[in-house]
């Protein structure tokens, strides 16, 4: 059972709005769905306490900045005396294109430094994650640049619809469990 969702981002106005944030962004409108907007300031992370059918669930926002992701995440844990598979974290992917979203229940980091650092600093791979595609740049030299940019106008309307699928995602994971949302959070968006 889910009873902490960890939203990937970098902190701050500069980083806001950028690929790299759309972590952030999911937990973000999951929020807006739960009417919440108070959190307080723990475990290196913004955390807000949300109900879902009674039970009350954490929501974490980590300011740790990407690449240190793992040291908020093991300090919430610890404090909460949680297990990595009572958790979700959702992130952004490059190997997913902008409009797709896939929910896995472990695996490896595939090359994500934020994931990386979770793995690295809790010593599992078994948490939930909900990846969020944001595709690849064109120049693979240019991945860094790229997760730190803007969307375009034109893939803000994708992400609108993207991010809306992702916090219903999360919002069914809570509400059931993992195994029982793949089929919804894996149908291609729109169907």
């Amino acid at each position: 059972m889910i009873k902490l969702v960890v939203g990937l981002g970098n902190p701050g106005k500069k980083y806001e709005k950028t690929r790299h944030n759309v972590g952030f962004m999911a937990v973000d409108e999951l929020l807006k769905k739960l009417r919440t907007k108070e959190y307080k300031e723990e475990c290196l992370s913004h955390v807000y306490r949300v109900k879902v059918l009674d039970r009350e669930v954490l929501v974490a926002k980590p300011q740790t900045y990407m690449n240190n992701s793992g040291l908020a995440v093991l300090n919430l844990l610890e404090e909460y005396e949680l297990n990595p598979k009572d958790m979700m974290v959702v992130y952004d992917d490059l190997d997913l294109p902008l409009g797709r979203i896939r929910l896995r229940l472990e695996g490896s980091s595939g090359g994500h430094h934020g994931i990386e650092s979770i793995i690295k600093e809790i010593k599992a791979d078994n948490f939930v994650r909900l990846r969020i595609g944001i595709g690849r740049p064109k120049d693979k030299n240019k991945v860094v640049e790229y997760v730190l940019s803007t969307f375009d106008p034109e893939e803000e309307l994708v992400l609108y619809t993207v991010l809306d699928r992702a916090s219903e995602c999360i919002l069914r994971c809570l509400e059931t469990s993992p195994e029982a949302s793949m089929n919804f959070c894996n149908a291609p968006i729109g169907k």
